[in-house]
């Protein structure tokens, strides 16, 4: 088919969005790589070792769910691309996008974590502060991040959004706690003249949120900011660094926000994060037109990921099983497990729409019509492995389910079951 045909283009962009779904799981994965060696050497360290061990380990299991959620990420992707039609590609990928959004801005936070870990690590050699006082801060400082970690993890696409919103100020604050902190032990270690430890503050500090991107210092009198590289200025204070966000990296967030992967309101509390702490107690519409612009700002691009009636305290849609609940084990034989069960396949439907695919309000009645879409749908994938003389294989269903969705004028947009 040629390139300027309608399927052409979908196709092209269902590779391109294939494409920015691996970057983006690259570049969170690099981060994560890094955090994971940060946190295995500080379990080693006396603090791993000691009282402040379970701080370490909140940590530590942080880093598990976000790996998980990566890797789930990975194999959908995987998914996607082994499946031949390009709107059940795309489809996919936006059934994995809340888990690459939970990641990345976890693993923001946990940068930030990190950060504080390694300040007590340092703090606590020195011997100035108050081990007690130190349990305080950290205990305050761990309820801080808690809920927003907690709403990351939970994967639900409202939950995962709404955090989103919240933590480029909550980096904020959590930037002004840094520093302020910092500057305490820097002055107990100027004033115990302990300008090796004060050194080594900062050496340690910097070696946790390596990011990928240029990152121009600040004016010294600048204060440091948590989860992005700290240096130390030509005064001997420590400062924090901006990130310049890269136009590859814009562009790559623009194809999945545009895709409906990712929710614009996540890639730009990303950008603001990165931006630095003057552009992390500021609004989305108050990032710079040209950012804004180049992520695809505009009302299409808004209403692909909106709140739905339940986020605007109205009855939530019924969810319509694309797969038939009541032949689940025919689908599981065909693969249909775990992450890719029948219960990821559904799509969110206005209580009239689903009751007339499914034959109308009574359901039994319904049952007896020829083009109820549990009837068909099966009677068209058994007849389908009848022609190929054996079982379909996964990817087989889902090209065969997708094309009759697009008859049925079934959005092919999935969210996962949630029983009620």
């Amino acid at each position: 088919m040629g390139p300027d045909s309608a399927k052409g283009t979908t196709r092209q962009n269902a590779l391109a969005a294939q494409l920015a779904f691996r970057g983006a799981i690259g570049d969170v994965s690099g981060s994560m790589r890094s955090v994971s060696g940060a946190l295995s050497r500080l379990k080693a360290s006396h603090l791993g070792a000691g009282p402040f061990g379970r701080y370490v380990d909140y940590g530590e299991r942080q880093r598990q769910w976000i790996d998980a959620e990566l890797a789930t990420a990975t194999r959908l992707a995987n998914t996607a691309s082994e499946v031949e039609d390009p709107d059940m590609q795309l489809a996919l990928l936006r059934l994995a996008g809340p888990r690459l959004e939970a990641a990345m801005m976890g693993s923001l936070l946990l940068e930030a974590w990190l950060d504080f870990l390694n300040l007590v690590n340092v703090v606590l050699k020195q011997g100035f502060f108050s081990v007690e006082m130190l349990f305080v801060n950290m205990d305050r400082w761990q309820k801080m991040i808690a809920p927003a970690m907690t709403a990351l993890s939970s994967l639900d696409p409202g939950q995962v959004e709404a955090a989103a919103k919240d933590i480029p100020a909550l980096m904020g604050y959590l930037s002004g706690e840094f520093n302020s902190a910092a500057e305490s032990a820097r002055v107990a270690m100027k004033r115990g003249e302990q300008a090796m430890l004060l050194a080594q503050l900062v050496e340690m500090v910097t070696m946790v949120s390596a990011m990928k991107f240029s990152l121009p210092s600040l004016p010294p009198s600048a204060p440091a900011t948590v989860g992005l590289s700290l240096m130390m200025g030509g005064d001997g204070v420590m400062m924090g660094t901006r990130m310049v966000v890269s136009a590859e990296w814009v562009e790559m967030m623009r194809r999945l926000v545009q895709a409906g992967v990712l929710s614009l309101p996540a890639v730009s509390a990303a950008v603001r994060i990165h931006a630095g702490q003057v552009m992390m107690a500021s609004s989305h519409d108050e990032l710079p037109q040209g950012v804004r612009d180049a992520l695809g700002d505009g009302p299409e691009v808004r209403g692909m990921r909106v709140t739905d009636r339940a986020g605007a305290g109205m009855a939530e849609p019924p969810r319509h099983h694309v797969l038939p609940r009541e032949f689940r084990e025919w689908f599981e034989k065909r693969g249909f497990t775990g992450e890719m069960s029948i219960d990821q396949f559904c799509v969110k439907m206005e209580q009239a729409r689903h009751e007339a695919i499914h034959g109308g309000g009574n359901w039994r009645l319904g049952r007896t019509w020829p083009g109820e879409w549990n009837q068909m749908i099966m009677e068209t994938l058994r007849d389908a492995e009848t022609k190929a003389g054996r079982m379909l294989t996964r990817d087989e269903v889902l090209n065969i389910v997708a094309e009759n969705m697009r008859d049925y004028h079934i959005p092919m947009k999935f969210s996962p079951w949630m029983a009620r």
